[in-house]
């Protein structure tokens, strides 16, 4: 009841009290009217109060109700996710003498030229369990076999199915030729989880890189040094040439005035190389690279009392029973002195403008799988062989490539593919090529090419025409030579050698010859027929013929090998050879065809 009905009433009221005094009402009748207006004024307004505070209290619950739906909806959802992401978390693995080394997979392993970095990137199936929850990143040298107790870690990160390391370039300025490796904390010392695994693109490095220029044609020659300055290279139209570099030749002290010794830091050290020596080479190089000849350096190893330590251990016994020795890349004496080699001389000839010369290709070593002929090493079983080969091959590689990033290095392989000729004590080139192949790539792939020398069956015969029980069109052949040669380029389109990029590697038939002792024309043929099959070949990048001249040591053999006789006249097969690349070839190659026994020789290449 309002202020207004209030004062109403209490007129109204006084105006009875009147009326019933005049008719006899009493004023206590009055009064307690009075009393009982108040009182129903102040009751109703107390009910109007509640009524207004349930509301708020209602809609205050309500308010509160949603907001605890809400609370409790947002509770289940992240409840829900927590525990599905609990049921993705990999599981835990206990580590075993079976697990342990391969555990972690390094999948790449490259020179980042952008962030100046080198980045590894590595993965697992599980998480294993160790003292902490880190991997660790270390380098080991090329040279050893497992994490030295007081190296350092280089990164740490946390472990999970999948992990990246980012290393600074030049920790230790030997980062080309080290491999790096994964490991986690065990019983408090550090313990590799993973294969080693060495950079893949050591060129990312290099401060030299040639020009890219490709020779017009694949015909190449090994040379004859005391022709080189006559046109007669020119004249043969030779886009190609081999030389070989006995190593312990180029190293050591002169005391010659005008070319003293050269000394060569690399890597912090200090190596002596034989300026009179080098002069030879800086001749022979400049005079090749001036007239546009593609130049493939053979790296051998020969014996020298001043250098025993590029003579693997395994070797040492055998000095004096071959000419040439497996290098030795097994312990650091021998693996820093092969690495300087390999950075000294792709220095020195990395420009065709210098007056040196440009090295585009090394091979190392020869015939490696001729085990007791060409790359001494007392006999073990084939992955320790390779092994040690594919360090040496790899510390020459990461040296070289890291200098001039243009190069390429080559794997030397002899014919002899699958002989499965056990008592020789050699091995098969097949199964070197196997072998290397998965050592190379199982610690990161590198662009390795194939030299290789498929001379004919037998050498003193020039008729590689003829049938051979021992020359089949296929990969189980006991030889490779140039009637079969696809056999080898057809293996390596393999997708198992493919390089990274799935290329066919390169392949140089870096040597090969016919003797003239069975006649100059026949010599002349053979070499026309090897030629069109390397020139339709398109994963051959080149055929260097055996030799410029004949070689007194070589004809004792009956191998008279050379387009000159050793008077230097020239054989038939001279102008065979100048010919056989140009236009003018039906003129000069076509007496070959009737000696063959074909009308075209489309009859004899094999497209491959």
């Amino acid at each position: 009841m309002d202020r207004k009905k209030i004062k109403i009433a209490v007129l109204a009221a006084a105006s009875g009290l009147l009326i019933l005094a005049a008719g006899g009402i009493t004023a206590k009748m009055v009064q307690d009217r009075k009393t009982a207006a108040i009182e129903t004024a102040r009751m109703e307004r107390e009910t109007k109060d509640k009524e207004k505070e349930e509301e708020r209290r209602n809609a205050a619950n309500e308010a509160a109700k949603e907001q605890d739906d809400k609370i409790m909806g947002f509770s289940a959802e992240s409840a829900k996710r927590v525990k599905e992401a609990l049921g993705m978390r990999p599981p835990l693995v206990e580590l075993t003498e079976e697990n342990m080394r391969e555990f972690a997979r390094i999948a790449s392993c490259r020179i980042d030229g952008e962030k100046g970095k080198i980045v590894i990137e590595a993965s697992a199936e599980g998480i294993p369990v160790s003292d902490d929850k880190y991997y660790y990143l270390f380098a080991v040298e090329s040279y050893e076999e497992e994490i030295a107790k007081d190296s350092t870690y280089l990164e740490q990160e946390y472990k999970d199915e999948a992990v990246e390391f980012q290393v600074e370039r030049n920790f230790t300025g030997t980062e080309v030729s080290r491999k790096f490796v994964v490991a986690v904390k065990k019983n408090g010392e550090y313990v590799a989880v993973s294969r080693p695994h060495y950079i893949t693109n050591p060129e990312a490095a290099a401060k030299r890189r040639s020009d890219g220029r490709k020779p017009s044609t694949k015909k190449g020659l090994l040379v004859d040094p005391n022709k080189l300055r006559s046109q007669e290279l020119d004249d043969l139209g030779v886009k190609h040439a081999a030389y070989n570099i006995p190593v312990s030749r180029i190293l050591g002290q002169t005391t010659d005035g005008i070319h003293p010794t050269i000394h060569y830091t690399y890597n912090g050290k200090s190596y002596s190389f034989n300026g009179q020596v080098m002069s030879e080479y800086d001749l022979v190089f400049g005079i090749l690279s001036a007239k546009g000849i593609e130049i493939t350096a053979i790296l051998l190893n020969d014996v020298s009392a001043s250098y025993p330590q590029t003579i693997h251990p395994l070797a040492r016994q055998g000095i004096g029973s071959a000419p040439y020795y497996a290098f030795n890349a097994s312990d650091q004496s021998g693996t820093e002195c092969l690495a300087a080699v390999g950075a000294f001389l792709a220095e020195r000839y990395s420009s065709a403008s210098s007056g040196r010369g440009l090295v585009e290709n090394w091979v190392i070593g020869n015939e490696i799988n001729a085990r007791k002929e060409w790359n001494y090493m007392e006999y073990v079983d084939l992955e320790t062989y390779v092994g040690e080969y594919a360090k040496a091959f790899r510390t020459f590689y990461n040296a070289i490539k890291s200098t001039n990033g243009s190069c390429r290095v080559y794997i030397s392989l002899d014919q002899q593919w699958n002989r499965n000729n056990s008592s020789s004590g050699n091995y098969d080139g097949r199964d070197i090529l196997d072998e290397f192949n998965r050592q190379i790539k199982a610690e990161g792939d590198i662009e390795w090419g194939l030299a290789i020398h498929p001379y004919n069956v037998p050498l003193t015969t020039p008729y590689l025409w003829n049938p051979s029980k021992l020359v089949k069109d296929s990969a189980d052949t006991s030889m490779v030579t140039m009637a079969n040669i696809h056999v080898v380029t057809d293996y390596l389109q393999q997708e198992i050698f493919l390089t990274e990029d799935g290329e066919v590697r390169s392949v140089i038939l870096s040597e090969l010859g016919y003797t003239s002792l069975k006649g100059e024309e026949v010599q002349a043929a053979a070499i026309a027929y090897a030629y069109k099959i390397a020139e339709a070949n398109q994963h051959i990048d080149s055929i260097l013929f055996s030799r410029q001249t004949d070689a007194a040591e070589e004809i004792a053999q009956g191998l008279a090998m050379g387009l000159n006789r050793a008077d230097g006249s020239h054989k038939y097969a001279y102008q065979i050879y100048k010919y056989m690349d140009t236009e003018q070839e039906g003129q000069y190659t076509g007496f070959a065809k009737s000696m063959i026994g074909i009308s075209d020789w489309s009859q004899i290449i094999k497209k491959r």
